[in-house]
Parts: C-alpha cells; structure tokens; sequence
C-alpha cells in the first residue's frame, strides 16, 4: 500500500519530480517543475537513474570503471539542471542517483518522499514519439503511481510554459 502523500501537512511542501536523462525533452520538464514550484512555494527533486544492464556482465575493475563513469556523467547533468533550476526559480532542487531500471526507481523515490506530489515529465518533439518515458508510462510501466503525471509537451517555449506554471 503507498504511503499517504504529506506535501499538504504542516512541516511538508509539495516536491515536483523531474527525471534527468540525456533526452532534448528533460530540459522542458525541468522548466516547468522549476517555475510551478516557485509559484506554489515547493520543491524539486530531480532523480537519475544508471541503467547498467552491461555491468554484471564485466570484469570487476571494468564494472566499477563503467558505473563510476555513468555516475560522473549522472552527476554533471544533474548539476547543470540544478544551476538551470537554481536560476528560473531560487529554488534548491534535492538530487538523486539511483541504479536500476528506471520505472522501478521513480516508484521507489516517490514511496521513500512522502513529499513528492507530481511526476513531471515532458514529450518529445521528434517523429520517433512521445519520448522513452511517455511511451513507457503509455505502455504500463508506472501501473499503480501513487501521484499524478503532468506532461509538459516538449515544443512549448519558456514563456509559453511560463503562462501555464
């Protein structure tokens, strides 16, 4: 059973999460989760998730090579949208590097935060679709999500979002 969501109870702030991957579109749900958070006096929390599958499968220095590179690389992108998040909004986004599959991993952060209160993702704009983690939540991967999903489509610019945030 999930836990209760508590961003409205005394001492609690409703936290927008953000998964940060390499995808053009992560810079829209990155915007619009900065400027409706300043608008309501929330948060941000933006979460990475290492997708190894190739690790388990390597020497052990070559293992740890790999993740350690992916975690560098997690963290570098990480910062950059936190200085993006930082600059729209003042507001000091939490950051999360997690290993696994990626549905899997959200589900985990929102049951530990009983603060998160929306999914925010975006769509792509390409003609290869809506982008990975649209297309995975259209195809059940988010069954049984505890908090709604707001999906900002991925050609809105800043000041269109910012009419809607």
């Amino acid at each position: 059973m999930p836990r209760r969501r508590q961003s409205h109870e005394p001492g609690h702030r409703r936290k927008f999460l953000v998964v940060i991957d390499d995808t053009p579109e992560c810079d829209r749900a990155v915007y619009y989760a900065a400027r409706r958070a300043a608008r309501t006096q929330g948060g941000v929390v933006m979460l990475a998730v290492l997708q190894l599958a190739d690790v388990q499968s390597q020497w052990l220095g070559v293992a740890e090579l790999m993740r350690a590179e992916a975690t560098d690389k997690a963290r570098a992108r990480l910062d950059h949208f936190a200085a993006r998040t930082r600059n729209l909004s003042g507001v000091e986004p939490e950051q999360a590097v997690h290993e696994g599959e990626v549905a899997g991993e959200i589900l985990k952060l929102i049951e530990a935060d009983e603060d998160i209160a929306v999914l925010v993702l975006a769509a792509g704009t390409g003609s290869e679709g809506p982008g990975p983690l649209i297309a995975g939540l259209a195809g059940g991967l988010l069954d049984g999500l505890p908090i709604p999903v707001t999906i900002v489509p991925g050609q809105l610019s800043d000041s269109e979002i910012d009419a809607l945030a």
